[in-house]
């Protein structure tokens, strides 16, 4: 595979690779999007602080070096310097093949309702696929209409549902439907 790309362009922001010195802008992303959240992210409780948020730039930090995973800070256009808008990673998933490469994101409140999840998510299916992922899935509980509704957008197809691996968070129903792009892929106009 191809070496990722640290920064990658989109309209109305970028994804920036995410780094242990980023530990202030995402704690404070997420510490604001606990409510919104909780629901769908068993990560996301009462208790998550500078410890889980340093745990995790780590683990971000090995994984893009082991190329297990590529995860990224979402910065949205006009956004304070410096604010996470939300994140999204590109991690390789034996369940789509020996190519094949999932991705997973959530967004900040107050960047929701304008697309740029779905911009964010168009990108890192680019990235993907020029880093030679095949296929590229989406996974989402089968409640989570909003992670559907990104999905259908890109005109990621839909293949099926399957059994949730992890653990559940409150709203999620334990099924997961799943979305591929696959090489030749394009987003819709």
């Amino acid at each position: 595979m191809r070496e990722p790309d640290e920064t990658l362009e989109f309209d109305g922001g970028r994804l920036r690779r995410l780094l242990p010195a980023d530990l202030e802008p995402a704690l404070r992303a997420v510490i604001e999007s606990l409510e919104h959240l909780k629901p769908w992210m068993v990560w996301a409780t009462d208790g998550y602080g500078e410890e889980e948020a340093a745990a995790f730039l780590d683990r971000c930090k090995a994984e893009w070096e082991s190329g297990e995973a590529y995860h990224y800070a979402i910065l949205a256009d006009g956004a304070a310097d410096g604010a996470m808008a939300g994140s999204c990673g590109l991690m390789a998933r034996p369940l789509a093949g020996p190519h094949g490469m999932e991705i997973g994101y959530w967004l900040h409140p107050r960047y929701t309702g304008r697309g740029l999840m779905t911009r964010a998510v168009a990108a890192m299916t680019a990235e993907g696929l020029r880093l030679g992922a095949d296929p590229v899935d989406l996974l989402h509980d089968v409640a989570n209409e909003r992670s559907g509704a990104v999905a259908r957008r890109l005109g990621f197809a839909y293949v099926g549902s399957r059994p949730a691996e992890d653990v559940l968070a409150p709203a999620q129903t334990g099924v997961m439907a799943v979305w591929r792009a696959t090489p030749g892929w394009r987003p819709p106009a």
